[in-house]
């Protein structure tokens, strides 16, 4: 098995024939609270992205990796670096499983286990961390099974539309 492959997924870098897949979740509103996006995405935009996807992460500071059914060949969401500091050695880390009906079989998991082993075992990085919303337990429950523990605190960061709220940092150190 290689290194970015897991039990039942692989992780792939993005392909030109991606375009569709991405423009549906970039746009999916529901999502984009929990990625910060304000404004959708075109089709010229995510291809421009898709054309420099294969620079080398050194050089954009980011990198994503789209998570594929390895049976089914089936995309089934996407995992990303970003901010990425080959300096300190560390990388902030986003995680999506685009279809409801996909969520809670394990993807998700395995997706960022396979990410820490590339990122600890091939970067040489050191450190990980990602920013969760206090409300999101889902995720705080992935982020703290692979080993991420809580370390910070961002009071009334998030505007909901309605209040505020508490963000959290996670981060996991190499080990």
């Amino acid at each position: 098995m290689n290194i970015l492959e897991n039990r039942s997924i692989s992780l792939r870098a993005p392909e030109p024939g991606d375009l569709d897949l991405l423009y549906i979740w970039e746009n999916d509103t529901s999502v984009w609270r929990i990625s910060g996006t304000l404004a959708p995405f075109s089709r010229s935009v995510l291809k421009m992205y898709l054309d420099n996807a294969g620079k080398d992460i050194f050089e954009m500071k980011q990198l994503r990796l789209i998570i594929q059914l390895k049976d089914k060949h089936r995309p089934v969401g996407a995992i990303d670096l970003f901010d990425f500091d080959p300096h300190h050695h560390r990388a902030g880390v986003g995680i999506l499983v685009a279809d409801p009906s996909d969520r809670r079989k394990g993807y998700a998991r395995e997706a960022l286990e396979t990410l820490m082993d590339y990122c600890f075992a091939f970067l040489n990085l050191h450190q990980l961390y990602c920013n969760i919303a206090a409300g999101n337990s889902a995720s705080i429950a992935l982020f703290e099974a692979a080993g991420f523990v809580e370390c910070g605190r961002k009071k009334e960061w998030l505007n909901t539309g309605r209040a505020y709220e508490d963000e959290l940092l996670f981060q996991c150190l190499k080990k």
